[in-house]
């Protein structure tokens, strides 16, 4: 699938909030400044286009709804700014977050322990 632009994602989350919506209403919850009616129209076609999102036509109208989970999007942008930037390495994105102070050792503790918790109950 191709990437979205920033204001994709922007509709995006919009779509994964209220799971079908006709443009209008993805016009309401954009914030100010507000981008012209038919520009939300043309973008919402593109991210049709790239796979992202579905629709329903009612005769000229029609409501969209998004096609990949909010879960599953994160897991894709993840892994390709992991890829991208950190040579597929997540131990390097800990290390620079924590580098960057961005991470603390309190909460670098707590993933590790989730972790743990995690891979116990799978076991089990």
């Amino acid at each position: 699938m191709k990437a979205l632009t920033r204001k994709e994602e922007e509709i995006m989350q919009i779509l994964w909030e209220l799971e079908k919506a006709f443009v209008k209403d993805i016009l309401e919850r954009i914030p100010e400044p507000k981008p012209h009616y038919n520009t939300v129209s043309s973008m919402v076609r593109f991210m049709v286009d790239k796979g992202y999102i579905g629709y329903k036509a009612y005769g000229k109208t029609h409501e969209y709804f998004p096609l990949i989970s909010k879960e599953s999007y994160s897991k894709q942008s993840l892994s390709n700014l992991v890829n991208g930037y950190f040579s597929n390495s997540y131990k390097s994105v800990i290390s620079f977050m924590a580098k960057e102070e961005e991470i603390s050792i309190d909460e670098l503790k707590e993933i590790i322990s989730m972790i743990e918790n995690e891979k116990s109950e799978h076991n089990e």
